[in-house]
């Protein structure tokens, strides 16, 4: 399904140099490789179009994505991947250049990520603190944070995701939701939510590719999040009806989408079709 004239959708699609893809809903549901992921991801190297995989999930670090990906046949370079937890250290070196000891309330992986980073990860006397997604979460180590917070330090958040997908027979408390936690304890929001929608979620792949807005497509299935930070980036919008969001939502949405497609399928044939000079199938 296409948006928009076929002859502007075409060459905005010739003008394509670089995906950023999300992944769960996008790539695999769960735990399970999507049939068309792999032929997609050879497709772009087939026709010169670089790609990054970025996710919300704050949980494993980029090296442990590497290692995830690989298990489902996926090879990518540490590089090749974008998690949250990178604009939110950025963030800190930006706004808050002398902040170096973190109270984290994240996985194992967020905390060596941390330190990789050139932070410190301490229980007492913090500077700040970083909220990602937790799945060893106490109710101690929340009144810790909830403390530190009560006393003034930064406050600040990976990504805004209330839940995490997962093709599991449970709902997987996220970031979002321990944050709201806190805030109606504290009666203090986060100072700053990385991750999508927030566009500096795309800076470092713009950046590292020299890339311009334009000539980059963001692919996701979430609108509010995947298709907003596209908006705001200034990037193009591709949304896959393969995760969260139904051909209904889009139709609904007053979120300007540049493109919807069934799945990274469809996709691929419209930026295949677009390089070869054709004209796109009206919807």
């Amino acid at each position: 399904m296409t948006s928009g004239p076929a002859t502007s959708l075409a060459a905005r699609l010739r003008d394509i140099q670089h995906v950023a893809l999300d992944m769960d809903g996008t790539l695999y549901r769960g735990r399970t490789l999507f049939d068309w992921t792999l032929p997609f991801l050879g497709r772009l190297e087939r026709i010169c179009i670089g790609y990054t995989f970025l996710t919300n999930n704050s949980s494993r670090s980029a090296r442990d994505y590497v290692e995830h990906l690989k298990g489902m046949g996926i090879r990518v370079s540490a590089e090749g991947i974008v998690t949250s937890a990178t604009p939110t250290f950025d963030y800190l070196r930006e706004e808050h250049a002398g902040v170096r000891r973190l109270f984290v309330l994240g996985t194992e992986s967020l905390a060596r990520e941390v330190v990789d980073c050139g932070f410190e990860v301490v229980d007492d006397d913090p500077e700040a603190v970083v909220v990602g997604f937790d799945d060893m979460l106490t109710h101690e180590r929340l009144s810790r944070a909830a403390y530190w917070i009560g006393r003034g330090l930064p406050f600040v958040a990976t990504h805004p995701d209330r839940i995490c997908p997962t093709d599991r027979p449970t709902l997987l408390v996220d970031c979002g939701a321990i944050c709201a936690c806190l805030e109606a304890a504290t009666g203090v929001a986060p100072e700053a939510v990385l991750g999508k929608p927030d566009p500096r979620m795309l800076s470092s792949v713009l950046e590292r590719h020299d890339l311009a807005p334009r000539s980059l497509a963001m692919v996701g299935d979430r609108i509010y999040t995947d298709i907003e930070m596209a908006r705001r980036a200034g990037a193009f919008g591709v949304l896959v009806l393969s995760g969260e969001a139904t051909r209904a939502d889009a139709e609904a949405s007053s979120e300007a989408i540049d493109l919807v497609a069934p799945s990274l399928k469809e996709f691929g044939e419209d930026l295949e079709r677009a390089r070869a000079g054709g004209s796109m199938p009206q919807s």
